[in-house]
């Protein structure tokens, strides 16, 4: 009889055992499930991800524009929707030195713009379902600029003396770790620290200012959520003003100097568009506005980021009334995905034509025949485009406003239509809301069934006659 086989048996045993607790170790010991690496957006299917919802981010940014050098530090303070063994957060291209989860070394996978946390066994009680928990994340690198899929740039664009960070649709992503999805809002501390005498600017109020070795710090901070894609953090040489409006709203404006000149009597405008837009559209959202203004060709295009829209020179009435009219509508109310931006664009082009009929004796029936008239606006419905590349084209600019313009002839009473658009801001206030939600709220507030309005002015593929 061999005498060693028992013993062998054994040995094999705790071998088996030993090697699976290192298999629990390696997978971080957690029971639950990973969070979706994306939420299945109709443009982004990747954008975005699943098991948690974020409530805060914390943002240390270190700035050096010169070297296009960002050293950042993200603590983000989030609310799992279901027992997490792990999950996702969206970053391009910088590089990531450390996570930590609740305070404990947490495993970093990177997969593209996928970043992969996985946390150890010590944290597990509070990857349960409705518990809150931090991470942290820390990360450096040049940060970049991101290709649209119309081939635009967002992201973190370098400007002739510093840079700006853009974006729409997912251009947050080049320089902050985050649930990159409109559908998870958050309130934001973001910290940033450049050389002097260049200025950070970012949403929300300026909380301190400190200087230390020819270096200063902004901390700005937004209370009310806000989407990732509407934060911002431009970098310059810029004349700042603070003031109030006769309502009390704070205002911070940040221009470059070879803008500042042409912009004076367009941000002068600022406290009387914002007045005027909440007789319109109900209280203004948020505690405090502004304005960016870069010099031209610094970025393409302008940006409704929150509290402080971002303008590519000097803007026109127009434009200011256009960016502003999207804190209620795309910053306030923000789409539940990318295929509900017609609601933002339709209503801020609708504000334009509302200010031209009220300031410069345009009707509004005028702007809706010229929009009417322009066959681009008719190359696809507003509430499908074809592809994300079309996201930002006509007809969900023009054509969204020609869809309000329909719901106030079809309900013909000014009064009624006005306190229809302030309900809507009112009920989805700081939260989001698809055309799904919108089409249903007309219908039980109006009481009227707009299935045709819809099928034609909303969705329909051709240009229907224009009293049909």
């Amino acid at each position: 009889m061999n005498h060693r086989l028992p013993a062998l048996r054994r040995r094999a045993a705790s071998l088996l055992l030993a090697l699976a607790l290192l298999g629990a170790g390696c997978s971080g010991g957690v029971t639950g499930t990973p969070g979706a690496a994306g939420l299945r957006d109709p443009y982004f299917p990747g954008l975005g991800n699943g098991g948690y919802d974020v409530t805060h981010y914390g943002l240390e940014l270190d700035v050096d524009p010169a070297a296009n050098r960002l050293r950042g530090t993200a603590t983000i303070t989030a609310r799992a929707t279901q027992d997490l063994s792990a999950f996702h957060l969206d970053l391009a291209g910088l590089d990531v030195e450390g996570a930590t989860v609740e305070g404990r070394r947490a495993a970093v996978n990177r997969a593209g713009k996928e970043l992969t946390i996985r946390p150890g066994a010590a944290v597990e009680d509070r990857l349960r379902k409705g518990r809150t928990f931090t991470t942290v994340v820390r990360y450096s690198g040049s940060p970049q600029a991101l290709k649209d899929a119309d081939g635009g740039e967002e992201g973190w664009l370098r400007t002739a003396d510093g840079a700006v960070a853009l974006g729409e649709p997912a251009g947050s992503m080049a320089w902050f770790p985050g649930n990159h999805h409109p559908s998870d809002k958050a309130a934001y501390d973001i910290e940033v620290t450049v050389p002097d005498p260049l200025t950070a600017v970012s949403n929300g109020e300026l909380v301190s200012r400190r200087t230390e070795n020819g270096r200063t710090s902004y901390h700005w901070r937004t209370t009310e959520p806000m989407a990732s894609y509407l934060a911002t953090v431009a970098v310059g040489r810029f004349t700042t003003q603070q003031s109030r409006t006769p309502d009390g709203i704070r205002l911070f404006t940040a221009v470059d100097p070879e803008s500042a000149a042409a912009s004076k009597d367009v941000l002068d405008e600022i406290p009387a568009v914002l007045a005027w837009s909440a007789e319109k559209f109900g209280p203004y959202p948020f505690t405090s506005a502004g304005a960016i203004v870069e010099r031209e060709g610094d970025s393409a295009y302008a940006l409704e980021a929150q509290n402080r829209p971002v303008f590519p020179g000097p803007p026109d009435t127009a434009l200011l009334v256009h960016e502003l009219a999207h804190q209620w509508f795309g910053n306030s109310v923000t789409p539940a995905t990318w295929r509900d931006l017609w609601l933002n664009e339709g209503f801020a082009t609708y504000a334009e034509w509302l200010w031209a009929a009220d300031h410069d004796g345009v009707p509004v029936r005028e702007s809706f025949e010229e929009a009417y008239a322009d066959d681009a606006n008719w190359a696809f419905p507003p509430a499908d485009p074809p592809g994300a590349a079309d996201l930002f084209e006509p007809p969900v600019y023009a054509r969204g406003a020609m869809v309000v313009h329909r719901i106030r002839l079809a309900i013909d009473d000014d009064a009624a239509f006005f306190a229809l658009v302030k309900g809507w801001t009112k009920a989805h206030r700081h939260g989001n809301a698809s055309t799904a939600d919108f089409t249903a709220y007309v219908g039980k507030e109006t009481g009227r069934d707009l299935t045709a309005l819809w099928d034609t002015w909303l969705y329909g593929e051709s240009r229907p006659p224009e009293e049909g």
